[in-house]
């Protein structure tokens, strides 16, 4: 369990970013893969992700490539939904929040800086995301040489995070709304 009845709402706060912040940091975290949920003209689309960084004031940053249809939907519809689940400390978070696209700038000059090798090959492929082919290897082609023309940042940027500790019987819920910078800490019945 990451808390209990008998953790301070700053306690849990602080355990939680922590298990956040690990996420973005090690591999291994079950943080690591984070699930999306947007909107679209037809309806609610969900997809796993790899939670990149997690900034100071809690901003999350996930990697893309531009022509994928999460980045048109949160062009339209920029409301998000983060979930996180982690089966060892059986706690459940979600973040909703408001999506920025980030796209040749200084911050994604940045982050693109940091991938290195054939790991910037998800962001060249020759045939945008969701081509249609007839065979799968039409998909292994890619643009040379390898530039961050297609990379794209998603930033989340949070104003609700909910947190549910299972606990058998007696689950915790907790809720932080963020109010111009600060966050709002109560306790919800789960």
């Amino acid at each position: 369990m990451l808390f209990t009845q008998e953790n301070s709402l700053e306690e849990i706060f602080q355990s939680i970013k922590h298990e956040l912040n690990r996420g973005a940091l090690d591999p291994k975290h079950p943080f690591r893969f984070v699930t999306l949920a947007t909107k679209s003209e037809n309806g609610i689309d969900a997809r796993y992700l790899v939670l990149r960084s997690v900034d100071e004031a809690l901003n999350f940053y996930l990697f893309t490539d531009a022509r994928t249809s999460k980045v048109q939907q949160l062009t339209v519809f920029p409301d998000a939904v983060l979930l996180f689940y982690h089966p060892a400390k059986r706690i459940q978070v979600k973040v909703t929040g408001k999506a920025e696209i980030k796209r040749n700038d200084e911050l994604t000059a940045t982050f693109w800086s940091k991938i290195q090798g054939d790991a910037r090959k998800a962001y060249n492929q020759v045939l945008a995301p969701g081509t249609a082919i007839q065979d799968p290897r039409e998909a292994f082609t890619w643009n040379e040489p390898l530039t961050d023309s297609n990379f794209t940042l998603i930033k989340i940027t949070p104003t609700e995070i909910e947190a549910l500790q299972l606990n058998g019987m007696e689950h915790l819920r907790i809720v932080m709304n963020s109010k111009e910078g600060n966050w709002d800490i109560s306790w919800i019945a789960p």
